[in-house]
């Protein structure tokens, strides 16, 4: 027992020494934020410890020097007199509150017998100043965005309208700004299927491939329509062009598997080179496991069929009326059915073949159904196209 506190103590010991020199190097390169982090965890419990005021001596170095700096970046943004710069003074009166009411919950600290004196200061005044500030702005920019013909300039009015809403909850009309942003910088795409195919595409695979509700697209600016809508000013089509389906025959591929094996059938008595039966130490006849050859013949039957669809999909820019850009699709879509029958004693075979012989033989589906399930991977591939490919 005696060991194991010995060993535990030595091993919190350079786990402290560790943190100790991790706290220095961050101090020494001017990552004040990290050691401040580092200290802050070391002082969580038994803060009063003897082994912590080393903690608490660098907590308030670096909490003197980040603040200094802050407060010194502050001051040159000031006078740089740029309402550009509202954002980050805000940012910045937040994040010397935010440091604070880190450090509060730990005060009084006390080192070598006397109490380490953290300057605390209110900067509510100037967070609210400087909120509004960076607000008005903010709003100011992306008014002026707004105003412009470019469905860029409109995300990033975009932008500045959420870092308001962010900062400043219910400014002005700003939700009503971020929904006309929105609606101005989305991409608006027409979707429509075009058979170069010469076979008949089913209605529900055309359907399936063209509810983009059921996509799960997470494009934040781009909309997609199977079908046009007045008011909707269309920026691109999306052309899936399907232009071959190939459909094998249907297959049944026959195998057949001869099985022997011997196997235990009860049991017998042991007999020696004489043929007497061999008895144990007590008189008792010794009994051994009666093995048999059993042998059977498996006949296994795969039933086969494939569809393969494909094409290419297009994205033309309907202002230019230019192609600009196309991605080739493959889907494929494979039939197999597995069935045996067998004559002779089954435990001749393999435990893998045994549940083959429980099915039988399946209807083959139709052409349609074989084009319709290779639309589940043809559905997932224009996802996959849509959620990466980017417009603009």
């Amino acid at each position: 027992m005696k060991k194991l506190l010995l060993s535990t103590a030595i091993v919190l010991f350079l786990f402290s020494c560790s943190t100790s020199k991790k706290i220095e190097k961050s101090l020494s390169v001017g990552n004040y934020d990290l050691a401040i982090s580092d200290a802050i965890s070391k002082l969580r419990t038994n803060k009063n410890k003897k082994g912590k005021a080393d903690f608490i001596v660098m907590l308030n170095e670096a909490y003197n020097k980040v603040t200094e700096r802050d407060l010194n970046d502050i001051d040159f943004l000031k006078k740089d007199n740029n309402p550009e710069n509202y954002i980050r003074i805000y940012d910045a009166y937040v994040g010397l509150e935010n440091r604070q009411e880190r450090i509060k919950p730990l005060l009084p600290l006390y080192a070598n017998g006397r109490e380490v004196k953290f300057k605390l200061n209110n900067y509510s005044n100037q967070i609210i100043s400087f909120k509004n500030n960076a607000s008005d702005q903010l709003y100011n920019n992306a008014t002026n965005l707004l105003n412009s013909k470019n469905k860029l300039d409109y995300r990033l009015a975009y932008d500045e309208l959420r870092e308001i809403e962010n900062i400043n909850p219910n400014f002005k009309d700003v939700r009503q700004l971020l929904n006309i942003a929105h609606a101005k910088g989305t991409d608006f795409v027409l979707v429509n299927m075009i058979n170069d195919t010469r076979k008949v595409i089913p209605s529900r695979l055309e359907t399936d491939l063209l509810n983009f509700s059921s996509y799960g697209l997470n494009n934040f600016w781009a909309e997609y329509h199977n079908t046009p809508e007045e008011k909707v000013a269309y920026d691109y089509n999306m052309r899936v062009n399907l232009r071959d389906i190939n459909i094998s025959p249907e297959q049944i591929k026959e195998r057949q598997i001869i099985k022997e094996k011997q196997v235990v059938s009860g049991k017998k008595d042991l007999l020696d080179e004489r043929g007497q039966v061999v008895k144990d130490s007590l008189g008792n006849a010794i009994q051994i496991d009666n093995l048999n050859n059993v042998r059977c013949e498996y006949y296994e039957f795969t039933q086969f069929k494939s569809t393969q669809i494909t094409g290419n999909v297009e994205y033309v820019n309907l202002k230019t009326n230019q192609l600009v850009d196309a991605f080739p699709v493959t889907s494929q879509f494979i039939f197999e059915h597995i069935y045996a029958t067998s004559r002779g004693d089954r435990r001749a075979l393999d435990t893998n073949l045994i549940p083959f012989l429980d099915r039988r033989a399946v209807p083959f589906p139709t052409e349609e159904q074989m084009i319709h399930d290779t639309g589940e991977d043809l559905k997932l591939q224009l996802k996959n196209i849509i959620n990466s490919y980017a417009l603009n």
